[in-house]
């Protein structure tokens, strides 16, 4: 079954306008991770690339996307906290070009995310605290997955085997996002 996300953008005119479905995910699984809760009504607009009027064409049309972004969000956010978030479909290591377009466009939405939130994820993990290697190890996964060949070519200078920590990389995100995730919420709670 189509999620109601995908519905929206079968609508070529909406599609052209928007993030894709895989670069939204990560957009919204980056707020969902966040250490503070930001308005949807914050960046809801980054969806459509940050214009002031929205793509829709009706009033209904934007709110049911928007229903379908809090739905990621409720689930990303869930799925988070009960470490048993993973991958969204789509999204994979693939033998040809490392990974997927889904899972390159999944990280490319979540780094761009990432940027709204940074500096409460800088305020919390300071860069002179131990929360501070598990924040970067989680934006390095992410920067090496969404550009893999870059990557690659700096993984071989070094001789390791490039695609095996790939797949280790691919592998450790989701234990990883949950964790910072939840460290994330624990030091906002103690503060």
């Amino acid at each position: 079954m189509p999620s109601h996300l995908s519905t929206i953008l079968q609508n070529s005119q909406l599609a052209d306008q928007l993030l894709s479905e895989s670069q939204t995910r990560g957009f919204v699984t980056a707020m969902a991770a966040a250490p503070h809760l930001i308005d949807p009504t914050e960046w809801l607009a980054f969806m459509w690339g940050g214009e002031e009027t929205s793509p829709f064409a009706s009033h209904d049309d934007l709110e049911t996307y928007a229903k379908a972004i809090i739905e990621i969000w409720n689930e990303a956010r869930a799925t988070l906290f009960e470490s048993t978030w993973q991958w969204p479909e789509g999204c994979a290591l693939d033998n040809s070009q490392i990974v997927t377009d889904s899972t390159s466009n999944f990280c490319e939405g979540m780094l761009q995310g990432w940027q709204l939130a940074s500096d409460d994820w800088e305020t919390i993990m300071p860069s002179d605290s131990e929360d501070n290697a598990l924040l970067g190890g989680v934006l390095l996964s992410f920067s090496l997955l969404f550009d893999p060949e870059t990557a690659l070519e700096a993984l071989k200078e070094q001789n390791a085997d490039a695609l095996a920590q790939f797949e280790e990389i691919f592998n450790a995100i989701p234990v990883m996002l949950c964790g910072l995730t939840q460290r994330g919420a624990q030091l906002v709670a103690a503060q």
